[in-house]
């Protein structure tokens, strides 16, 4: 292909090209003629053909967010790019083109057939998320490594793969290799892979093919592990309490503590240590719990509150439905009967009571919208008293357990100090100097020393407390100021376009009253 357009300037996927193709593909005859009077709406096409156009680089496609179907072959493009927004795409076809590695797809999840036929590619890479391919053609590339075609185990669905033309192929193990690596293929090269290949080289490749299999369930299992993790610590984020079912806050208070070295060499203070550890740790496990149960209890009222919105919504859309079909069911027929009426007076008559019926309409839609807005409005109005209620009682809760934190930090404190000072007043008369740590002598140069080492890491663990509680009060409020702000926008949106469906739908027969006007004035 690229020999072909040697001596040609390579194209642009501009508007014009794409608006020639949407055009050429679209409906004949009257169809067809009022498409090309109206336009059509990239948004709205779902196939795109633009093969044998010379296109260099893959651009301007964003606007096609419902395409499932786009045909690219036999250009000169060089790199998969430009594709991130059409993430409906079932079917993309780049044979035939100038591309030397594969990417540029990962957000294509819903492709089940990819045709890179009669490229430059060396290698199967980029390809993970593509859970649903079905059918692959890769011939006539630079594939040489016959292991390579491992990688494409992790595509359980694929029963089709074209190879043929590679390097690969001229290896005398590809016939048997490739059915006992990818067993659930069903079509190798245009060819069924009979019952009989598929034992023979299973059997041929059985010990390799076996820990394999062993090294991919390691691989899952551990991901799976990891995954479970990740989603854990995403719910604990979302309930703002990570790291709170254990010691994470108090591990945290004491090994960023400058200060906290020096005194744990004080005597007895470790085992204060350990006695407060285990207190704290329990209040925030109840705070984890606590929060937890919080998280719960607003996923609940959000979701029973959208499901009451859902439901009113609906009703109204159905109540809607049947005015639009009572008004079709009336005067259709009267409105077909219009276009034969020949006296003028009579057809300017009926034309003046129509326009009343489709006014009436138009007043019936418009006053079950402001019905459903008021209602919404209503509705939205006691969520929000109710969720506010409940994110208030939260933060009280959450402030009430925050406060024996401190108390237990408090009295944490007042025991270094006075641990702090007994060894001090030991040292002043030289009792005990044989059991202090030479590194801790520095501490009691005078008794203001001793005093501010101690405040100051007593500081520093409360800094460490109210970073905690600012964190789940804060967070706790902005998620209802975000929420809320949400439904108000949500519901701006949903008004305008309903409003616009309602004129939309009342301007279509006021436009066909207008050319019945227009015809008997001809």
């Amino acid at each position: 292909m690229s020999q072909l357009y040697k001596t040609i300037e390579p194209s642009v996927i501009d508007d014009e090209m794409l608006e020639e193709a949407v055009k050429k593909q679209g409906p004949s005859g009257r169809a067809g003629q009022i498409a090309q009077l109206e336009g059509i709406a990239f948004k709205d096409v779902h196939s795109l053909q633009l093969d044998y156009r010379n296109i260099l680089k893959i651009d301007n496609l964003w606007r096609f967010k419902t395409l499932t179907k786009l045909q690219l072959d036999n250009n000169v493009i060089e790199k998969i790019e430009g594709l991130d927004m059409l993430i409906n795409l079932v079917w993309l076809d780049l044979s035939f083109n100038n591309i030397e590695i594969i990417e540029g797809l990962d957000k294509l999840v819903k492709l089940e057939d990819l045709s890179l036929f009669s490229n430059r590619i060396a290698n199967f890479e980029n390809m993970d998320t593509l859970v649903n391919l079905q059918i692959f053609s890769i011939g006539k590339n630079h594939i040489s490594k016959l292991e390579s075609i491992i990688y494409l185990r992790r595509f359980k669905k694929l029963r089709t793969v074209n190879l043929a033309g590679n390097p690969i192929c001229e290896d005398e193990r590809y016939s048997m290799y490739i059915p006992a690596y990818l067993p659930n293929l069903m079509y190798l090269d245009f060819r069924l892979i009979d019952k009989t290949t598929k034992e023979m080289a299973l059997e041929m490749h059985y010990s390799a093919v076996a820990n394999l299999v062993y090294q991919e369930e390691q691989t899952f299992k551990n991901l799976e592990k990891i995954r479970l993790q990740e989603e854990e610590l995403a719910l604990h984020k979302a309930a703002y309490v990570e790291y709170l079912n254990g010691p994470g806050l108090f591990n945290t208070m004491f090994s960023e503590d400058p200060e906290a070295p020096k005194i744990s060499m004080l005597p007895g203070v470790p085992e204060f240590v350990e006695i407060y550890k285990a207190e704290f740790t329990n209040i925030c496990q109840k705070l984890f719990d606590y929060g937890l149960k919080g998280f719960d209890t607003r996923e609940k009222e959000l979701e029973h509150f959208l499901e009451c919105l859902q439901e009113a919504i609906e009703d109204n859309q159905q109540k809607g439905v049947k005015i639009i079909k009572e008004f079709e069911e009336t005067n259709k027929e009267q409105f077909s009967e219009l276009q034969h009426v020949t006296d003028p007076e009579i057809l300017e008559s009926l034309i003046k009571n129509f326009r009343v019926e489709i006014e009436q309409l138009w007043s019936k839609l418009m006053n079950l919208e402001m019905q459903l807005v008021d209602q919404l409005e209503e509705t939205t109005r006691d969520f929000e008293r109710n969720i506010s209620e409940i994110v208030s009682t939260y933060v009280e809760n959450v402030q009430a357990l925050i406060a024996q934190c401190r108390d237990l930090e408090n009295n944490h404190n007042e025991n270094m100090l006075e641990i702090a000072m007994s060894s001090y007043d030991k040292m002043g008369k030289n009792e005990g100097e044989e059991e202090m740590p030479e590194e801790l002598r520095a501490l009691f140069i005078d008794k203001d020393t001793v005093i501010n080492t101690v405040n100051a890491s007593h500081d520093f663990h409360l800094l460490k407390i109210d970073n905690q509680e600012d964190k789940m009060v804060t967070r706790a409020n902005a998620w209802v100021s975000d929420i809320i702000e949400k439904l108000h926008t949500d519901e701006i949106n949903r008004n305008r376009k309903r409003v616009l469906e309602i004129n939309i739908y009342v301007s279509h027969w006021r436009d066909e009253l207008d050319f019945l006007e227009l015809q008997e004035g001809t």
